[in-house]
C-alpha cells in the first residue's frame, strides 16, 4: 500500500497511528491560489534537531517565487513553504544543548529544496538555524525577521564590515531587507542615507535615517554632493538591483564597497572605480548544507539589538492565518502591503 507524504499514514492498523497535523502545501506551481490544506504525519525530534509548535510565520519575495516560478530550489514539489518561523519548542533531539522544551524561538529554518516550511502546525527544525527569540517581540513580530535581518546583517557586518563612521547608502529604504539594514547600520555607528519611492516618504522618515533621497526626484550626482561632498559613499547597500545597480556603483567613492542581494550582469564600473563587490545569498546554509551555525549566531546578535531598542520590524496591518496563505500571497502581489505580511497559527 503506498501513500501521498502529505496523507493519513497508518502504522499499524490494529495497534497504532501516527499523529497527524494540517500542513499548507503546494502541489503545483501557480498563482496564489494553488495552496492546499493537507494533512502530514507529525514531525519528530532527531539528533540536532528540534520541533516546533509553529506560531507564526512571514510572507519573502523567496517564498512568492517558490510557488510560481521555476527556480534551482523547485524541484521537489509537493512542498511546504515559508522558512521564516516563530514558534515554541515541544521537542528536543539528541545532542542538542542550547535550547529545552517550552523555549520561544525563531529562524529561518526551511520552506526550500524539499525542508518542510513553516506552513503547518508543528516544523523540524536544525537547531544550528535557531535563536531564541527577541523576548520584547511577539511572535508575530518575530517572524518578520528571519530572512531580512540575516541578509541584512550579511552584507553590512559579514561582508562589507561597516563601522562607526562609515557613509553608508541603502537602496530600498521601506523594503523587507532594507528597513532592517538602516536600523542595523544606525547601530553599528554609521551615517545612512536611504532611498524611497515618493509613496513611501512618510514610512521611510520613521526609520531613523540620517538622510533621506526620494530617487523619483533626485539624481546620483545630487545626493553624492550633498551628502558626501561628491566624494561618494563608502559603503552601498542595494536591495532593489536590476537597472539599480549601475547608481550603486555610480555613488560609491573610489575603492568603496558595493554589495546586492540579487544576480545583476553589467560590472563594468566594479573594475573602473576598483570597487569591492559582494553579493549576498542567505540561503546557501538551508540550499548547500554549510554555515548552518551562522544562522542562530547571527539571530542571536539580532535579538540582542531588538531587545536593546535598536531593532523593530514593520509589520503590515492585515491579519492572516496560516491557513489563509493564499490571501496573505495576494496581498503581497498586489503591492498594498506597507512592511511584513505575517500569519499567526
Amino acid at each position: 500500500m503506498t501513500h501521498n507524504r502529505y496523507e493519513a499514514m497508518t502504522i499499524n492498523t490494529t495497534t497504532q497511528v501516527k499523529a497527524q497535523m494540517k500542513v499548507m502545501v503546494v502541489k503545483a506551481l501557480g498563482n496564489s491560489d494553488v495552496f492546499q490544506l493537507a494533512e502530514k504525519t507529525k514531525p519528530v525530534a532527531k539528533p540536532g534537531h528540534l520541533v516546533l509548535a509553529v506560531k507564526a510565520t512571514s510572507v519573502n519575495p523567496l517564498d512568492v517565487m517558490l510557488r510560481s516560478i521555476e527556480l534551482p530550489w523547485s524541484a521537489n514539489l509537493p512542498e511546504i513553504l515559508h522558512g521564516d518561523v516563530a514558534g515554541i519548542v515541544t521537542e528536543v533531539g539528541e545532542g542538542i544543548t542550547g535550547f529545552a522544551i517550552g523555549d520561544e524561538v525563531y529562524g529561518m529554518a526551511g520552506g526550500i529544496n524539499g525542508t518542510d516550511g513553516a506552513l503547518a502546525e508543528f516544523m523540524l527544525v536544525d537547531a544550528r538555524l535557531m535563536a531564541k527569540k527577541p523576548t520584547t517581540l511577539s511572535m508575530r513580530q518575530a517572524a518578520a525577521l528571519p530572512l531580512v535581518a540575516i541578509t541584512a546583517y550579511e552584507a553590512l557586518v559579514e561582508k562589507m564590515n561597516v563601522a562607526e563612521g562609515d557613509q553608508v547608502l541603502i537602496h530600498g529604504a521601506t523594503g523587507g531587507v532594507g528597513h532592517i539594514a538602516i536600523q542595523l547600520g544606525k547601530a553599528l555607528g554609521a551615517t545612512i542615507t536611504a532611498t524611497h519611492g515618493a509613496a513611501s516618504g512618510e514610512l521611510a522618515k520613521t526609520l531613523g535615517a540620517d538622510n533621506l533621497v526620494d530617487y523619483s526626484t533626485e539624481s546620483v550626482a545630487d545626493y553624492v554632493q550633498a551628502y558626501t561632498a561628491g566624494l561618494g559613499f563608502d559603503k552601498v547597500f542595494d536591495t532593489v538591483a536590476g537597472d539599480n545597480i549601475q547608481k550603486s556603483f555610480a555613488a560609491a567613492k573610489f575603492n568603496g564597497h558595493v554589495a546586492t542581494i540579487l544576480p545583476i550582469e553589467d560590472t563594468v564600473q566594479v573594475a573602473l572605480k576598483s570597487l569591492s563587490f559582494h553579493s549576498v545569498l542567505m540561503l546557501i546554509p538551508l540550499v548547500h548544507g554549510v554555515n548552518h551555525a551562522s544562522h542562530g549566531r547571527i539571530l542571536t546578535e539580532i535579538a540582542a539589538l531588538v531587545d536593546a531598542g535598536k531593532i523593530i520590524p514593520i509589520l503590515d496591518d492585515s491579519d492572516f492565518t496560516i491557513w489563509q496563505v493564499a490571501q496573505a500571497h495576494a496581498r503581497f502581489e498586489s503591492g498594498k502591503a506597507v512592511g511584513k505580511i505575517v500569519l499567526t497559527a
